[in-house]
Protein backbone atom coordinates (compact mmCIF):
# COMPACT_ATOMS: atom_id res chain seq x y z
CA UNK A 1 0.00 0.00 0.00
CA UNK A 2 1.26 3.48 -0.83
CA UNK A 3 1.56 6.26 1.72
CA UNK A 4 -0.62 9.17 0.56
CA UNK A 5 -0.23 11.33 3.66
CA UNK A 6 2.25 13.66 1.89
CA UNK A 7 0.17 13.90 -1.28
CA UNK A 8 -0.95 17.43 -2.17
CA UNK A 9 -3.70 17.80 -4.73
CA UNK A 10 -2.66 21.28 -5.89
CA UNK A 11 0.97 20.25 -6.41
CA UNK A 12 -0.11 17.18 -8.37
CA UNK A 13 -2.45 19.25 -10.54
CA UNK A 14 0.31 21.79 -11.21
CA UNK A 15 2.75 19.04 -12.22
CA UNK A 16 0.23 17.55 -14.67
CA UNK A 17 -0.46 20.95 -16.22
CA UNK A 18 3.28 21.68 -16.49
CA UNK A 19 3.85 18.37 -18.30
CA UNK A 20 0.99 19.08 -20.71
CA UNK A 21 2.32 22.57 -21.41
CA UNK A 22 5.75 21.12 -22.20
CA UNK A 23 4.31 18.54 -24.58
CA UNK A 24 2.26 21.15 -26.48
CA UNK A 25 4.95 23.84 -26.55
CA UNK A 26 6.36 24.77 -29.96
CA UNK A 27 9.71 26.30 -30.88
CA UNK A 28 8.87 28.74 -33.68
CA UNK A 29 12.30 30.31 -34.28
CA UNK A 30 16.00 29.69 -33.61
CA UNK A 31 19.09 31.84 -34.12
CA UNK A 32 22.77 31.24 -33.43
CA UNK A 33 24.92 34.10 -32.07
CA UNK A 34 26.97 36.06 -34.62
CA UNK A 35 30.61 35.22 -35.28
CA UNK A 36 33.42 37.14 -36.96
CA UNK A 37 35.71 34.14 -37.48
CA UNK A 38 36.21 32.66 -40.95
CA UNK A 39 36.37 29.12 -39.53
CA UNK A 40 34.44 29.40 -36.25
CA UNK A 41 34.21 26.58 -33.70
CA UNK A 42 30.80 24.99 -32.97
CA UNK A 43 28.49 27.39 -31.09
CA UNK A 44 28.00 27.13 -27.33
CA UNK A 45 24.44 28.49 -27.22
CA UNK A 46 21.50 29.65 -29.32
CA UNK A 47 18.40 31.83 -29.03
CA UNK A 48 14.95 30.24 -29.14
CA UNK A 49 11.44 31.74 -29.41
CA UNK A 50 8.56 29.57 -28.24
CA UNK A 51 4.78 29.39 -28.21
CA UNK A 52 4.57 30.46 -24.56
CA UNK A 53 6.01 33.85 -25.55
CA UNK A 54 9.45 33.32 -24.07
CA UNK A 55 12.71 34.23 -25.80
CA UNK A 56 15.74 32.61 -24.18
CA UNK A 57 19.42 31.90 -24.68
CA UNK A 58 19.92 28.15 -24.30
CA UNK A 59 23.20 26.25 -23.84
CA UNK A 60 24.21 23.60 -26.35
CA UNK A 61 25.34 20.75 -24.13
CA UNK A 62 27.26 17.77 -25.50
CA UNK A 63 24.72 15.40 -23.98
CA UNK A 64 23.27 12.20 -25.48
CA UNK A 65 20.31 12.99 -27.73
CA UNK A 66 16.80 12.41 -26.47
CA UNK A 67 14.64 10.20 -28.67
CA UNK A 68 11.19 11.68 -29.20
CA UNK A 69 9.61 13.75 -26.45
CA UNK A 70 11.24 12.90 -23.17
CA UNK A 71 11.78 14.45 -19.80
CA UNK A 72 14.88 16.57 -19.31
CA UNK A 73 16.67 17.85 -16.26
CA UNK A 74 15.99 21.37 -15.01
CA UNK A 75 19.57 22.32 -15.83
CA UNK A 76 19.16 21.25 -19.45
CA UNK A 77 15.76 22.85 -20.00
CA UNK A 78 16.41 26.14 -18.24
CA UNK A 79 17.90 28.93 -20.40
CA UNK A 80 21.14 30.63 -19.45
CA UNK A 81 19.44 33.98 -19.99
CA UNK A 82 15.81 34.99 -20.41
CA UNK A 83 14.98 37.93 -22.64
CA UNK A 84 11.79 39.91 -22.06
CA UNK A 85 9.26 37.88 -24.04
CA UNK A 86 5.85 38.42 -25.63
CA UNK A 87 2.23 38.32 -24.50
CA UNK A 88 1.38 35.32 -26.64
CA UNK A 89 3.49 33.11 -28.90
CA UNK A 90 6.85 34.44 -30.12
CA UNK A 91 6.95 33.69 -33.85
CA UNK A 92 10.17 35.12 -35.23
CA UNK A 93 13.84 35.85 -34.53
CA UNK A 94 16.35 37.76 -36.63
CA UNK A 95 20.05 38.42 -36.07
CA UNK A 96 21.38 41.32 -38.14
CA UNK A 97 23.55 44.43 -38.15
CA UNK A 98 27.12 45.46 -38.89
CA UNK A 99 30.08 43.51 -37.54
CA UNK A 100 30.64 44.38 -33.90
CA UNK A 101 27.17 45.90 -33.56
CA UNK A 102 24.90 42.91 -34.18
CA UNK A 103 21.42 42.84 -32.70
CA UNK A 104 18.78 40.18 -32.06
CA UNK A 105 15.14 40.99 -32.83
CA UNK A 106 12.01 39.04 -31.93
CA UNK A 107 8.35 39.37 -32.88
CA UNK A 108 5.16 37.75 -31.67
CA UNK A 109 1.42 37.43 -31.40
CA UNK A 110 1.13 40.70 -29.46
CA UNK A 111 2.28 42.65 -32.54
CA UNK A 112 5.42 43.81 -30.74
CA UNK A 113 8.99 43.78 -32.07
CA UNK A 114 11.80 43.81 -29.48
CA UNK A 115 15.51 44.34 -30.15
CA UNK A 116 18.53 43.43 -28.00
CA UNK A 117 22.23 44.08 -28.59
CA UNK A 118 24.21 40.85 -28.87
CA UNK A 119 27.09 42.53 -27.00
CA UNK A 120 24.78 43.15 -24.02
CA UNK A 121 23.54 39.56 -24.16
CA UNK A 122 27.08 38.16 -24.28
CA UNK A 123 28.13 40.43 -21.42
CA UNK A 124 25.23 39.17 -19.30
CA UNK A 125 26.14 35.57 -20.10
CA UNK A 126 29.68 36.21 -18.86
CA UNK A 127 28.57 37.89 -15.63
CA UNK A 128 27.42 36.43 -12.32
CA UNK A 129 23.93 37.95 -12.55
CA UNK A 130 20.91 35.76 -11.90
CA UNK A 131 19.56 33.96 -15.01
CA UNK A 132 16.02 34.62 -13.74
CA UNK A 133 16.47 38.37 -14.24
CA UNK A 134 15.24 39.26 -17.74
CA UNK A 135 17.31 41.32 -20.16
CA UNK A 136 15.22 44.28 -21.30
CA UNK A 137 15.23 45.26 -25.00
CA UNK A 138 16.99 48.42 -26.13
CA UNK A 139 14.28 49.23 -28.68
CA UNK A 140 10.65 48.25 -29.13
CA UNK A 141 8.20 48.79 -31.97
CA UNK A 142 4.60 47.76 -32.46
CA UNK A 143 2.45 47.10 -35.50
CA UNK A 144 0.02 50.03 -35.88
CA UNK A 145 -3.57 49.40 -34.95
CA UNK A 146 -5.90 49.73 -37.93
CA UNK A 147 -9.47 51.02 -38.03
CA UNK A 148 -12.42 49.06 -39.38
CA UNK A 149 -15.89 50.11 -40.39
CA UNK A 150 -17.32 53.19 -38.70
CA UNK A 151 -13.87 54.05 -37.34
CA UNK A 152 -13.74 51.22 -34.81
CA UNK A 153 -10.27 50.03 -33.77
CA UNK A 154 -9.33 46.53 -34.90
CA UNK A 155 -7.18 44.15 -32.85
CA UNK A 156 -3.43 44.63 -33.30
CA UNK A 157 -2.19 42.19 -35.95
CA UNK A 158 0.34 39.56 -34.99
CA UNK A 159 3.94 39.85 -36.18
CA UNK A 160 4.99 36.65 -37.94
CA UNK A 161 8.43 37.25 -39.46
CA UNK A 162 11.30 39.73 -39.67
CA UNK A 163 13.78 40.99 -42.26
CA UNK A 164 16.27 43.89 -42.30
CA UNK A 165 18.01 46.13 -44.80
CA UNK A 166 20.36 49.10 -44.19
CA UNK A 167 18.88 50.65 -41.09
CA UNK A 168 15.30 49.48 -41.70
CA UNK A 169 13.52 46.59 -40.02
CA UNK A 170 10.61 44.92 -41.83
CA UNK A 171 7.86 42.76 -40.38
CA UNK A 172 5.26 40.44 -41.94
CA UNK A 173 1.92 40.93 -40.21
CA UNK A 174 -1.33 39.04 -39.85
CA UNK A 175 -3.35 41.85 -41.45
CA UNK A 176 -1.83 41.11 -44.87
CA UNK A 177 0.63 44.02 -44.77
CA UNK A 178 4.37 44.30 -44.28
CA UNK A 179 5.64 47.20 -42.18
CA UNK A 180 8.99 48.99 -42.07
CA UNK A 181 10.62 50.93 -39.21
CA UNK A 182 13.61 53.24 -39.15
CA UNK A 183 15.99 51.71 -36.58
CA UNK A 184 17.53 55.05 -35.63
CA UNK A 185 14.24 56.63 -34.59
CA UNK A 186 12.03 53.56 -34.06
CA UNK A 187 9.35 55.25 -36.15
CA UNK A 188 7.33 53.56 -38.89
CA UNK A 189 8.63 54.39 -42.35
CA UNK A 190 6.65 52.35 -44.89
CA UNK A 191 3.68 50.00 -45.39
CA UNK A 192 3.59 47.34 -48.13
CA UNK A 193 -0.01 46.51 -48.93
CA UNK A 194 -1.40 44.26 -51.67
CA UNK A 195 -1.72 40.67 -50.46
CA UNK A 196 -5.20 39.17 -50.16
CA UNK A 197 -4.36 37.22 -47.01
CA UNK A 198 -2.33 36.82 -43.86
CA UNK A 199 1.47 37.10 -44.23
CA UNK A 200 3.45 34.05 -43.07
CA UNK A 201 7.01 35.01 -43.98
CA UNK A 202 9.34 37.73 -45.21
CA UNK A 203 12.89 38.08 -46.57
CA UNK A 204 15.04 40.94 -47.83
CA UNK A 205 17.37 41.39 -50.80
CA UNK A 206 19.51 44.35 -49.67
CA UNK A 207 21.69 44.62 -52.78
CA UNK A 208 18.62 45.38 -54.90
CA UNK A 209 16.63 47.20 -52.20
CA UNK A 210 13.91 44.57 -52.45
CA UNK A 211 11.58 42.87 -49.99
CA UNK A 212 9.90 39.49 -50.52
CA UNK A 213 6.73 38.42 -48.71
CA UNK A 214 4.81 35.11 -48.64
CA UNK A 215 1.11 34.96 -47.88
CA UNK A 216 -1.92 32.83 -47.12
CA UNK A 217 -3.21 33.89 -50.56
CA UNK A 218 -0.66 31.52 -52.12
CA UNK A 219 1.63 34.11 -53.68
CA UNK A 220 5.00 35.71 -53.08
CA UNK A 221 5.37 39.39 -53.84
CA UNK A 222 8.56 41.26 -54.59
CA UNK A 223 8.55 44.89 -53.41
CA UNK A 224 10.72 47.90 -54.07
CA UNK A 225 11.84 49.11 -50.62
CA UNK A 226 12.33 52.68 -51.86
CA UNK A 227 8.90 53.25 -53.41
CA UNK A 228 6.84 50.58 -51.61
CA UNK A 229 5.57 49.37 -54.99
CA UNK A 230 5.05 45.68 -55.82
CA UNK A 231 7.25 44.78 -58.80
CA UNK A 232 6.30 41.10 -59.25
CA UNK A 233 3.71 38.55 -58.10
CA UNK A 234 4.88 34.91 -58.05
CA UNK A 235 2.74 31.75 -57.90
CA UNK A 236 5.03 29.10 -56.33
CA UNK A 237 2.46 26.29 -56.60
CA UNK A 238 2.01 26.63 -60.36
CA UNK A 239 5.63 27.80 -60.76
CA UNK A 240 4.86 30.93 -62.72
CA UNK A 241 4.76 34.70 -62.53
CA UNK A 242 1.19 36.04 -62.49
CA UNK A 243 -0.55 39.39 -62.73
CA UNK A 244 -2.56 38.88 -59.54
CA UNK A 245 -3.36 36.32 -56.86
CA UNK A 246 -5.54 33.38 -57.87
CA UNK A 247 -8.10 31.72 -55.65
CA UNK A 248 -7.50 28.47 -53.74
CA UNK A 249 -3.72 28.37 -53.93
CA UNK A 250 -1.77 26.56 -51.17
CA UNK A 251 -0.38 29.08 -48.72
CA UNK A 252 3.25 30.20 -48.82
CA UNK A 253 4.68 29.04 -45.50
CA UNK A 254 8.35 30.07 -45.68
CA UNK A 255 10.80 32.00 -47.84
CA UNK A 256 14.59 32.45 -47.89
CA UNK A 257 17.17 34.24 -50.04
CA UNK A 258 20.70 32.85 -50.48
CA UNK A 259 23.91 34.75 -49.68
CA UNK A 260 24.45 35.78 -53.30
CA UNK A 261 20.89 37.17 -53.40
CA UNK A 262 20.39 35.51 -56.79
CA UNK A 263 18.20 32.65 -55.56
CA UNK A 264 15.01 32.46 -53.53
CA UNK A 265 13.38 29.33 -52.10
CA UNK A 266 9.79 29.30 -50.91
CA UNK A 267 7.71 26.49 -49.43
CA UNK A 268 3.97 26.02 -49.88
CA UNK A 269 1.30 24.20 -47.94
CA UNK A 270 0.80 21.91 -50.93
CA UNK A 271 4.02 20.07 -50.09
CA UNK A 272 6.65 21.58 -52.35
CA UNK A 273 9.58 24.00 -52.39
CA UNK A 274 10.24 26.12 -55.48
CA UNK A 275 13.58 27.69 -56.34
CA UNK A 276 13.48 31.03 -58.18
CA UNK A 277 16.16 32.90 -60.10
CA UNK A 278 15.69 36.44 -58.80
CA UNK A 279 17.55 38.41 -61.51
CA UNK A 280 15.33 36.75 -64.14
CA UNK A 281 12.25 36.52 -61.86
CA UNK A 282 11.72 32.97 -63.14
CA UNK A 283 11.24 29.57 -61.51
CA UNK A 284 14.18 27.17 -61.82
CA UNK A 285 13.22 24.06 -59.84
CA UNK A 286 10.15 22.59 -58.15
CA UNK A 287 10.93 20.15 -55.33
CA UNK A 288 8.23 17.84 -53.97
CA UNK A 289 8.48 17.27 -50.21
CA UNK A 290 6.95 14.57 -48.00
CA UNK A 291 4.82 17.16 -46.22
CA UNK A 292 4.26 20.89 -46.00
CA UNK A 293 7.59 22.70 -45.48
CA UNK A 294 7.59 25.14 -42.56
CA UNK A 295 11.06 26.64 -42.75
CA UNK A 296 13.78 26.79 -45.38
CA UNK A 297 17.39 27.98 -45.48
CA UNK A 298 20.40 28.02 -47.82
CA UNK A 299 23.93 26.70 -47.56
CA UNK A 300 26.47 27.47 -50.29
CA UNK A 301 25.11 24.81 -52.63
CA UNK A 302 22.06 23.24 -50.92
CA UNK A 303 18.52 24.05 -49.83
CA UNK A 304 17.75 22.97 -46.26
CA UNK A 305 14.09 22.17 -45.52
CA UNK A 306 12.12 21.22 -42.39
CA UNK A 307 8.38 20.78 -42.02
CA UNK A 308 5.57 18.55 -40.80
CA UNK A 309 7.72 15.43 -41.19
CA UNK A 310 10.38 14.59 -38.52
CA UNK A 311 13.31 15.04 -40.91
CA UNK A 312 15.94 17.59 -41.86
CA UNK A 313 16.22 17.39 -45.66
CA UNK A 314 18.89 18.84 -47.92
CA UNK A 315 18.34 19.29 -51.65
CA UNK A 316 20.64 20.37 -54.46
CA UNK A 317 19.66 23.39 -56.53
CA UNK A 318 18.63 20.89 -59.19
CA UNK A 319 16.03 19.41 -56.82
CA UNK A 320 17.82 16.16 -55.94
CA UNK A 321 17.63 14.95 -52.33
CA UNK A 322 21.25 14.88 -51.10
CA UNK A 323 20.67 13.87 -47.46
CA UNK A 324 17.93 13.37 -44.90
CA UNK A 325 18.44 13.17 -41.13
CA UNK A 326 15.79 12.19 -38.59
CA UNK A 327 15.29 14.87 -35.94
CA UNK A 328 13.60 14.93 -32.54
CA UNK A 329 10.62 17.27 -33.21
CA UNK A 330 7.76 15.36 -34.84
CA UNK A 331 6.90 18.56 -36.68
CA UNK A 332 9.56 21.25 -37.18
CA UNK A 333 8.93 24.98 -37.50
CA UNK A 334 12.47 26.38 -37.36
CA UNK A 335 15.91 25.70 -38.77
CA UNK A 336 19.08 27.74 -38.18
CA UNK A 337 22.50 27.23 -39.77
CA UNK A 338 25.85 28.11 -38.18
CA UNK A 339 29.01 28.86 -40.23
CA UNK A 340 30.75 25.92 -38.52
CA UNK A 341 28.27 23.54 -40.18
CA UNK A 342 26.14 22.96 -37.09
CA UNK A 343 22.36 23.00 -37.71
CA UNK A 344 19.61 23.49 -35.13
CA UNK A 345 16.02 22.31 -35.68
CA UNK A 346 13.13 23.27 -33.39
CA UNK A 347 9.45 22.46 -33.29
CA UNK A 348 6.71 20.43 -31.61
CA UNK A 349 7.07 19.57 -27.94
CA UNK A 350 9.44 22.49 -27.39
CA UNK A 351 12.20 20.26 -28.75
CA UNK A 352 15.49 21.54 -30.19
CA UNK A 353 17.78 19.11 -32.00
CA UNK A 354 21.35 20.27 -32.68
CA UNK A 355 23.00 18.39 -35.55
CA UNK A 356 26.67 18.45 -36.54
CA UNK A 357 27.99 19.00 -40.05
CA UNK A 358 28.38 15.20 -40.33
CA UNK A 359 24.73 14.52 -39.52
CA UNK A 360 25.30 13.27 -35.96
CA UNK A 361 23.19 14.60 -33.08
CA UNK A 362 25.21 16.83 -30.73
CA UNK A 363 22.36 17.26 -28.27
CA UNK A 364 18.60 17.43 -27.93
CA UNK A 365 16.75 19.45 -25.30
CA UNK A 366 13.36 20.94 -24.46
CA UNK A 367 12.95 24.71 -24.11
Amino acid sequence: MGDARGWRRDDFKASVLAERCLRTRIVFALRFPPTLELAPPPPRFLAAATSDGSVGIHPICRSPPISGIAETTDELAKPWLSLAGHDGPAYGLLSFGEDGNKVLASCGDDGRIAIWRWNDVLQRLGSDSSPDMQERPVLEMKIPQQRGQHGSLLPVAEANGLAADAGTLFCAAGDGCAYGWDLETGQGSMVFQGHAGYLHCIASRPSQKQLITGSEDGTCRIWDCRSGRCTAVLDPWNVQRVARAKSRLPWVSCVAVDASENWMACGTGGGCVTLWNLPMVAAATRITTAGAPQDVAFTTDEIVVVGVQPHLSRFTFGGKLSSQVACAPLSSFAVSLHPSGVTAVGGHGGMVDVISSYGSHLCTFSC
